[in-house]
């Protein structure tokens, strides 16, 4: 297959599906493609707040119990209702195309309920649409398991549906269209002179998700790595912004920080006897809990998202541990950064700007890519301003 003829993937999150005027507009975005020569797969989300909108439902009639198959049988229903309204909107523009589930794209996933794992594609329906000239439209974040039951792929699991179809298809890239024009330097939000990236490596792109920036999931830019599939994030709404493109090796040698991330759904769980932590981190592995592990002097010091800090309480009850104590309301603010390893006084001047807004640091921890403080909750924006200004704006650290 020549390179002209390849495939192009593209991604639309739900702030870009969240209205019929919306998703008209993605129609003629994706029709810009089509009219460019491309043939074109098209993954999406369910429709603006849907997602939260069904879970809050669930929990309405559940009373707090867990139903997690009925679940992702509630919430892949989310993205279904996306790639038929978008199939319409482009079958309105003159397009011919169809739509299909997860199982139908041939999404086979295993695992946990609600935190599905891909397995394998069989893109052959998807491959048969596009020969014929059809626009492919996917349902993101599902897939089907061993039972032939849907599967949903976790938060932010369309990124990964997108990037894994790109690898089946063999496309020529994947672009991610979302509410912001790129990645950024932190979080314009939060820091006023973040800088848009027009370049990063897969390898910083993937610390800078685990540490807490929102623009992919974590394991989407593992699959991008895995797999080579060349990703650029870009703007929904405005075309003329290319966006920021995540490559193979790409290392800007003049800077050694690159931005500075900040995940304000952090918790500390910590105990010290009663259960290896070998066993207790295997079974936060098994539930699809990620947690960062810390032993020193056979005290375990477990980082985990605040969101499964319960389910953590009960992993560690369950094997019995002792000493149990745990820490909610943290944030973790990294610096992020190709070849950190070598700049040993980073972390000293991160422990020194913080000291300087009275900010107390938790926990320190380097590692390659990053130096990772945690604070509390209350001072992460502070955190991340004063870091930025230090490593970002004032360009203090530079490579040899």
């Amino acid at each position: 297959m020549g390179q002209e003829a390849k495939p192009i993937v593209l991604k639309f999150g739900g702030s870009s599906m969240g209205s019929p005027e919306k998703i008209r507009a993605v129609a003629r975005r994706v029709m810009g493609f089509v009219e460019k020569g491309y043939r074109v797969a098209v993954v999406v989300s369910a429709m603006g707040d849907t997602t939260d909108r069904l879970l809050e439902l669930a929990r309405s009639v559940t009373q707090g119990s867990r139903c997690p198959r009925e679940m992702d049988q509630l919430l892949s229903t989310g993205e279904q209702q996306s790639i038929a309204l978008l199939a319409m909107a482009l079958k309105a523009e003159g397009q011919d195309s169809l739509s299909f589930t997860g199982q139908q794209a041939g999404f086979f996933a295993s695992g946990y309920h609600q935190e599905g794992r891909i397995k394998d594609i069989d893109p052959k329906r998807v491959l048969s649409c596009l020969a014929r000239g059809a626009v492919a439209v996917v349902a993101g974040f599902q897939g089907m398991d061993q039972e032939g039951d849907v599967i949903t792929l976790g938060r932010g699991g369309s990124d990964l549906s997108a990037i894994a179809l790109a690898a089946a298809l063999e496309a020529s890239c994947c672009y991610i269209f979302t509410d912001v024009d790129g990645i950024y330097t932190a979080d314009p939000r939060v820091v006023l002179g973040a800088r848009k990236l027009d370049r990063i490596s897969w390898d910083e792109c993937l610390e800078m998700t685990v540490a807490g920036a929102k623009v992919l999931q974590a394991r989407s830019v593992e699959m991008a790595i895995r797999s080579g599939v060349d990703v650029c994030v870009a703007s929904s709404f405005d075309e003329e912004i290319e966006g920021t493109w995540i490559m193979r090796d790409f290392i800007e040698e003049k800077a050694a920080v690159r931005a500075v991330s900040q995940d304000d759904d952090a918790a500390r769980v910590a105990f010290d006897g009663g259960c290896s932590p070998c066993q207790v981190a295997k079974s936060l592995s098994d539930r699809g809990i990620v947690a960062q592990v810390v032993v020193q002097d056979g005290r375990a010091v477990l980082l985990v998202r605040g969101s499964r800090l319960e389910e953590t309480l009960d992993i560690c009850k369950e094997h019995q541990v002792s000493g149990l104590k745990w820490d909610e309301g943290l944030s973790r603010i990294s610096v992020v950064g190709a070849g950190l390893a070598n700049h040993p006084e980073i972390s000293a001047q991160i422990l020194s700007v913080l000291e300087d807004i009275d900010v107390d640091v938790e926990m320190l921890l380097p590692s390659a890519l990053s130096v990772t403080c945690l604070v509390k909750s209350s001072h992460g924006a502070d955190a991340v301003r004063a870091l930025h200004g230090k490593f970002i704006e004032g360009g203090l650290v530079r490579c040899a």
